[in-house]
């Protein structure tokens, strides 16, 4: 079992880096032990899986991760805590760090290439890499995001790797309600939809404040996405989400006055509403993926064949 991070290790490990958490960055680190090993839980990976962490920062998740016998390929922005992680696992966890891969680099820029690089690169030094599922890529997305690139690191994972099974991030409390709102409801909105689009997203459990360091002035919570099959549509997964953004850019406007404007006029405005089967007085937070989709369908289809 893993000697996991506590209070004095993060604050100790920051000492000796001489670093301050970067607010840009958004680093507040998990200092708990319960909640990583919770976080690690609830992920529901175990040995034989891959696992991409995005901002492991000191590694407390990443020690919890690799308990399980995950293998875990790590994500880091700050390359002072990038060059740190796998000395960090080696002391802590010596049995498990040759199971560990760090990249150097934004998540919103990192490929499937770039982590198949990453676990060939250990299994070059040494390390122990099992490339479950026949070379598959990860398995599950487990992060403790900060709130201003949640949603779009999200999205960007679910894109780019397409054998991910399940998303279990640790955000704002606020943003995971936006996450996993329901059509309808009051903070249904863009993060909502276009999520919906790759899987289905639920509130997994509440993360106290004094779970980090610094404590942060907002609560925290955990949501849980689960790949399902996106919509049956022959629309472009960005022509719905171009209906998405459009629907939202003004939410008490009905889909009449918004569909008509991405149509080119009012007559074909209302002939894609009436083919979408999409009532015209219908505001976007009343509307699932399902109805978006279907509007884009009938909207290429307009614009192809009028």
């Amino acid at each position: 079992m893993a000697t996991l991070l506590g209070p004095r290790d993060i604050r100790g490990l920051a000492e000796s880096l001489d670093l301050r958490p970067a607010k840009h960055w958004g680093q507040n680190f998990v200092v708990d032990a319960g909640t990583v090993r919770k976080i690690a839980r609830l992920a529901g990976v175990g040995p034989g899986d891959h696992v991409l962490e995005v901002g492991p920062g000191f590694g407390s998740l990443t020690l919890a991760l690799l308990e399980t016998g995950a293998d875990v390929t790590a994500v880091e922005i700050d390359p002072r805590l990038a060059a740190t992680l796998a000395a960090v696992a080696a002391e802590h966890a010596p049995d498990d760090a040759p199971r560990l891969a760090v990249i150097h680099a934004d998540a919103l820029r990192v490929s499937a290439a770039d982590v198949e690089d990453a676990r060939a690169g250990i299994a070059r030094d040494g390390g122990a890499t099992r490339r479950g599922g026949g070379g598959r890529g990860p398995r599950a997305l487990v992060a403790n995001l900060p709130y201003n690139v949640a949603v779009p690191v999200i999205l960007t994972a679910l894109e780019s790797f397409t054998d991910l099974e399940r998303v279990l991030v640790m955000v704002q409390a606020e943003v995971a309600d936006r996450i996993a709102a329901p059509p309808g409801s009051r903070t249904y909105g863009i993060p909502s939809a276009k999520i919906a689009w790759y899987g289905s997203a639920r509130r997994a459990g509440n993360v106290g404040r004094s779970a980090f360091w610094p404590v942060p002035r907002v609560d925290s919570a955990l949501v849980l996405i689960e790949r399902r099959d996106p919509p049956v549509t022959s629309a472009r997964r960005e022509d719905v989400f171009a209906v998405v953004d459009a629907a939202f850019a003004q939410r008490r406007k009905a889909m009449r006055g918004v569909v008509r404007a991405l149509a080119g006029s009012p007559e074909a405005g209302d002939l894609v509403l009436e083919r979408a089967g999409v009532d015209p007085l219908a505001r976007g937070e009343t509307l699932d993926i399902a109805a978006f989709a279907r509007l884009a369908e009938a909207l290429h289809a307009f614009r192809v064949g009028g």
